[in-house]
């Protein structure tokens, strides 16, 4: 029924800082088809509009500063956007609007859908990985990069204190599959049946009594993207969070930098892809489970060693 993010709408404090910070991340401006607004796109046509905070053309934002304020979800066809359209139409915030569709989530964060399909015969490929038993890459070095140039907006991750709430709305309203789940603490979906690990992960913290944006990750081609993209933002003296690192749950290497617009910004890659057959993994939540391995506040671009914060 959906196949991927379409659209991010940010509403932020500092525009500016924003635009700095994205172009240094490695996304691509493009000139803006909304006024006062920064539009950037990436290779699979998954777009990011950045507006400013108090711009009355946003819908409202479901906690306090720069922050997520819509996401579109592309629907595959015009018979899912009518199926849509009757499943969604006991929601809060319901309305539809030419050819998109709008309804708020559990959370208050307003979601919309159009008719779309995310490109997904890029020709940013991969060069392949050598293991053992298994040799993709015969004379030809893998590559080194000197930042990164994400491919599309790979999922988002919420902070959702009522998690029972929205992961039932996310299945039941929207048909999202769960891939695996943290008792009671995180549930990770996918949006289509057979995909990427996930597309969304709502997240309940016992601290975090209130929804809000946690992170957006960004697709890159291999891990050597990941510690490209990774070493210039630390050059360009943005602050790593934590990475590079491992996720043991999806097996995706990651690397998260603090963002402007709210939350973090992820580069990752090497996540599991899964079928229907594919039943869901519950654990009890755990550091371990996080990262199988990671480097805390980043890695030192002139000295490639882990950055000392003493």
């Amino acid at each position: 029924m959906i196949n991927g993010i379409k659209t991010l709408k940010f509403g932020v404090e500092d525009r500016e800082k924003c635009q700095e910070f994205a172009t240094d991340f490695g996304l691509k401006q493009v000139h803006s088809d909304i006024d006062d607004t920064t539009k950037f796109n990436m290779d699979n046509s998954s777009v990011i509009y950045v507006y400013n905070k108090d711009d009355v053309r946003l819908p409202p934002a479901f906690e306090e500063g720069s922050t997520l304020r819509e996401v579109t979800w592309a629907v595959n066809r015009q018979e899912d956007f009518d199926k849509l359209k009757e499943s969604l139409k006991d929601v809060d915030g319901y309305r539809v609007d030419e050819n998109t569709l709008y309804c708020l989530d559990p959370n208050g964060l307003t979601l919309s859908f159009e008719v779309d399909i995310l490109k997904t015969n890029l020709e940013q490929v991969s060069v392949g990985i050598n293991q053992y038993g298994s040799i993709n890459r015969v004379n030809q070095a893998s590559p080194v990069y000197e930042k990164a140039s994400p491919l599309g907006i790979g999922h988002v991750v919420l902070f959702s204190p009522n998690l029972k709430a929205a992961q039932t709305f996310y299945e039941e309203k929207l048909g999202f599959y769960l891939s695996d789940a943290y008792n009671d603490r995180g549930a990770f979906l996918r949006c289509s049946a057979e995909g990427w690990h996930h597309n969304l992960f709502l997240l309940k913290l016992p601290n975090k009594k209130e929804p809000g944006l946690n992170h957006v990750a960004f697709i890159v081609r291999d891990i050597h993207e990941v510690i490209g993209g990774g070493l210039n933002m630390n050059r360009k003296k943005w602050d790593s969070f934590i990475g590079p690192g491992r996720h043991p749950v999806s097996s995706a290497y990651f690397w998260y930098v603090h963002s402007p617009f709210g939350g973090a910004f992820e580069y990752y890659t090497n996540d599991d892809y899964l079928t229907p057959e594919w039943q869901p993994r519950h654990y009890d939540y755990s550091l371990d489970l996080f990262a199988e391995w990671a480097v805390e506040g980043g890695i030192d671009s002139a000295t490639r060693r882990q950055i000392n914060k003493m």
